[in-house]
């Protein structure tokens, strides 16, 4: 039990943000969500939790930590698209590095006990030489998105070194599950499921044989809950370390959602990573995780959450 403790989610009306403060206060615990709600959805913030409709990039953010007095800081807000990151690089370094820089001073000020941030396997080790890659891999980022997490990375590692802001790192494999946003191109599952639900004709980019390391949302917050109390000081792969294809994976869905047509190709995307898994060995021995939900179970249950969502907003 958290005792009364206070946790600060950024990102918390997104996707693994929203699972994240759900779990946090089934757990007892007080949270404040920041959030700008430039992906989050107010809807799926729970309504437990103190709301602020917040920028992380603003100086006004350390009032917020003054009146909430967090002991522990989940920093999931950050400009995800590795296409808009090349697209406007400095919009996605200003997100995701200044405002990771602005958090943590404001946890510096205010004493928290712990930062927890979320970071990506999948971009920060661009097309690395042997799969699944360890936390040892050379980082060697393909995208704006990929270094401007890696920065946040050193931020946070530098905090603990010249002010004892004491931190985890979780580097994510592809999270995928309910209350993904299908627009824009995070996330392929979500994207493919309410396309094949609604009967439309999802888009496949370039060949369809890159491989990703596909985690399901209820693991990730498992990891960030389990990190609470262990895994100080330290960097985590977090993922399932096998790599599914976007064509197996097309496949499997077409199975569920008894899909029928093929997908319409398009060209490769710049940045993209080719292949990418993750081995999670350490974050086994040292934090005692390990991926709960399979891919086949993990898809029946986004497909079921994207098909009420249809059925509810089609009366």
């Amino acid at each position: 039990m958290a005792e009364g403790k206070a946790a600060l989610v950024t990102g918390g009306a997104g996707f693994i943000g929203s699972h994240l403060v759900d779990c946090l206060i089934e757990n007892e615990y007080q949270v404040s969500v920041v959030d700008n709600l430039s992906s989050g959805k107010l809807r799926n913030v729970n309504p437990d939790a103190t709301f602020y409709h917040q920028d992380i990039t603003q100086a006004s953010l350390q009032e917020i930590f003054q009146r909430e007095n967090p002991d522990i800081v989940f920093h999931l807000a950050a400009q995800i698209s590795v296409t808009e990151s090349s697209r406007d690089p400095l919009k996605d370094g200003e997100t995701n590095v200044i405002g990771t820089l602005r958090l943590l001073e404001a946890s510096r000020r205010s004493g928290v006990e712990k930062f927890i941030y979320s970071s990506t396997g999948g971009a920060l080790y661009g097309d690395p030489l042997v799969n699944p890659c360890s936390e040892e891999a050379s980082v060697d980022p393909l995208s704006p998105y990929g270094m401007s997490k890696f920065l946040g990375e050193k931020y946070v590692e530098l905090y603990y070194r010249l002010h004892q802001v004491n931190y985890t790192v979780l580097r994510y494999g592809n999270v995928y599950g309910p209350r993904q946003d299908p627009h824009g191109e995070a996330g392929v599952i979500a994207i493919f499921s309410q396309a094949m639900c609604e009967g439309r004709q999802p888009q496949i980019y370039g060949t369809g044989d890159q491989e990703r390391d596909f985690v399901f949302v209820e693991d990730v917050v498992r990891a960030n809950m389990l990190a609470i109390e262990e895994g100080d000081r330290t960097i985590y792969n977090i993922g399932t370390g096998k790599g599914t294809s976007i064509n197996e994976l097309y496949q499997e869905l077409c199975q569920i959602t008894s899909y029928k047509w093929d997908a319409e190709r398009m060209p490769a995307r710049p940045g993209e990573v080719y292949k990418i898994h993750l081995t999670s060995d350490k974050a086994f021995s040292e934090l005692g995780w390990v991926p709960e939900v399979g891919l086949a179970e993990g898809l029946e249950k986004t497909i079921e959450f994207f098909r009420r969502v249809i059925s509810n907003t089609t009366g």
